[in-house]
């Protein structure tokens, strides 16, 4: 990475950047949550599928080691864009639009993506992190979803949710196409390992000394840090060294 010290701004999310400067080397954070540009209309994203974020691409050439990982907001009803022109939408019930899929999105960024590392004359080695599965039981995010277990998942005692298993073999095929166009690129495969951790969430404890007899809305996406986690930064580092 840049040596030295970089001032940093601090905008709203989904763009949030962040910087630390350990060891003569500058750890930067820079917040895009879909990769490519979108706008909102109507509180729900557009999203460009043939535009990158300028985020990070007016950046990237700053930097020896870049690692790329998406999320969960290409699982939001969105509305899908190309050569200016709609062309489908995911999860937009009401709408006559063709519904494409969080997967088609999710495929055409990566793809994006990994075409502008190759025809860049800057190369760094990028690092691919994998999908993130949530825990949620007995509902979802948003209604009566939960994760209180204390204790890690045995091998082969869950499968998973569906829609996490999609995106990650869309990440696996678009990582391997990648690799074939020549790019340096590497895998950090923290799926499994994020599977069997149910016990690592926050749950109700996504505030500060919730009142816990009261109903409150579990968070079983994010992670406690210290944590599960704490060994993706293990597994990086084994990479970087």
């Amino acid at each position: 990475m840049a040596n030295g010290w970089e001032v940093v701004s601090e905008e709203e999310p989904p763009c949030i950047s962040n910087g630390k400067r350990l060891y003569n080397l500058l750890l930067i954070l820079l917040g895009s949550a879909l990769l490519i540009a979108f706008s909102c209309h109507l509180l729900f994203p557009h999203l460009y599928l043939d535009v990158l974020d300028d985020t990070w691409t007016s950046q990237h050439q700053k930097y020896n080691y870049i690692v790329l990982s998406g999320g969960q907001w290409f699982l939001k009803e969105t509305v899908f864009w190309e050569n200016n022109t709609v062309v489908g939408c995911h999860y937009c019930t009401g709408k006559s639009l063709r519904e494409l899929g969080m997967d088609y999105s999710y495929r055409r960024a990566l793809r994006l993506v990994f075409h502008f590392m190759n025809m860049s004359e800057h190369k760094p080695l990028i690092v691919l992190r994998t999908w993130t599965p949530s825990h949620f039981e007995h509902g979802q995010w948003n209604g009566e979803g939960v994760c209180n277990r204390t204790e890690t998942y045995r091998e082969g005692e869950y499968t998973a949710d569906p829609v996490d298993a999609i995106m990650r073999k869309v990440e696996v095929e678009e990582f391997q196409v990648g690799l074939k166009n020549g790019l340096r690129l590497v895998l950090l495969d923290t799926y499994h390992l994020a599977l069997l951790r149910p016990d690592g969430h926050p749950g109700p404890y996504r505030e500060f000394h919730p009142d816990i007899s009261k109903k409150l809305q579990n968070d079983c996406l994010h992670w406690c840090l210290p944590g599960a986690i704490d060994t993706w930064n293990e597994l990086l580092m084994a990479i970087l060294i």
